[in-house]
């Protein structure tokens, strides 16, 4: 956004008091006079160093602020942030590790028909990407193999994922905003009547097995987190599980959980699940910190990076609209997914 700096000319005192100047100076001492002179020197000294192209921290922060770039305080060329680098860092090409393992969570999954295999491995592939001998065995067998999600296998874990967070009994399911906002019918939502990989209809697999078993804390600690996790395909938080993504989101932070995650640790996982998710935007979030503060991706606060303020829709479009109109928006290959199987 144009920032509209007023320009102020100060009216010349030199007409006015050019007679009495002469005067003025010769009745100065000469050690009052080298104060003087120390402390403009001083003065001087401080407002240019205000003068770096740094904003302060609240302008900074603000997407309407004009880019603040080292680059372009050195006198060199503006050409913004590296994509490739920020696909690094959104992105890495070793995955990252979401701290948990499969153990049974496939095998229990097709029990409680949550996920029809057939169907679920035909889907991949007809797409081209059949699942490989690993993502198999976690989904048929179970695996002890610790969950990382890469560039390959970002879109088989949120199919998995949103069947866990669809069917594991919940009270924020039962009792939550999707129940709220169901009026009666639960599968009018993407993340309900759009799940189409189960073996029973998606209504009927709606909180209805104990597929973890969570503690009272644990379930107050999922939906704790939920509400501070974000996702820029609309204004919604997890806790209310209207799409896949949500949904998905909301069974791996269940999946945390059980397994003894700290809040801390949970939305490090949902920072790094959403940017493999939702690459494009992710990237863009990196670019803005990056401009903005500094910051490279991984030093980005998590309940930051997933928070309302950059990677709910409307923040979302506030930072994609910045970075558009200086210039500085990224682009990231497509892999994360849309909004059905």
């Amino acid at each position: 956004m144009e920032q509209r700096v007023q320009s102020v000319e100060a009216d010349s005192a030199e007409t006015s008091t050019a007679k009495s100047v002469p005067e003025l100076r010769r009745s100065i001492p000469a050690w009052a006079l080298g104060l003087s002179l120390g402390l403009n020197a001083l003065l001087l000294a401080l407002w240019t160093s205000d003068r770096t192209g740094r904003l302060p921290r609240a302008v900074s922060e603000a997407p309407g602020a004009a880019p603040a770039q080292a680059a372009s305080a050195a006198g060199e060329p503006d050409a913004g942030p590296d994509p490739e680098r920020l696909l690094e860092q959104v992105n890495p090409v070793a995955g990252f590790n979401l701290h948990v393992h499969y153990g049974d969570l496939g095998p229990s999954l097709i029990q409680a028909g949550a996920i029809d295999p057939t169907r679920f491995e035909e889907v991949y592939r007809e797409a081209g990407r059949p699942l490989t001998s690993d993502q198999l065995t976690a989904l048929i067998d179970g695996s002890d193999a610790p969950v990382v999600i890469d560039r390959e296998n970002s879109h088989f874990l949120l199919n998995f994922f949103w069947a866990l967070g669809l069917a594991n009994r919940s009270p924020l399911l039962e009792h939550g905003p999707l129940m709220s906002y169901s009026k009666g019918d639960i599968g009018r939502f993407a993340s309900t009547g759009g799940w189409t990989l189960g073996a029973r209809p998606a209504t009927d697999l709606y909180s209805s097995a104990d597929i973890l078993e969570l503690t009272p804390r644990q379930h107050d600690l999922v939906e704790r987190v939920a509400m501070q996790v974000y996702r820029p395909c609309c204004d919604n938080h997890t806790a209310f599980a209207d799409c896949n993504h949500g949904m998905a989101m909301l069974g791996l932070l269940q999946l945390l959980a059980s397994q003894g995650a700290s809040e801390g640790e949970m939305l490090e996982a949902a920072k790094y699940a959403s940017s493999f998710w939702f690459p494009q935007q992710a990237m863009e979030v990196a670019a803005f910190f990056f401009v903005k503060q500094g910051l490279a991706y991984e030093q980005v606060a998590a309940s930051d990076a997933v928070g309302r303020d950059v990677f709910s829709g409307t923040g979302f479009n506030s930072v994609h609209r910045w970075l558009a109109e200086n210039g500085l928006l990224p682009e990231a290959p497509r892999q994360g997914g849309g909004c059905g199987v």
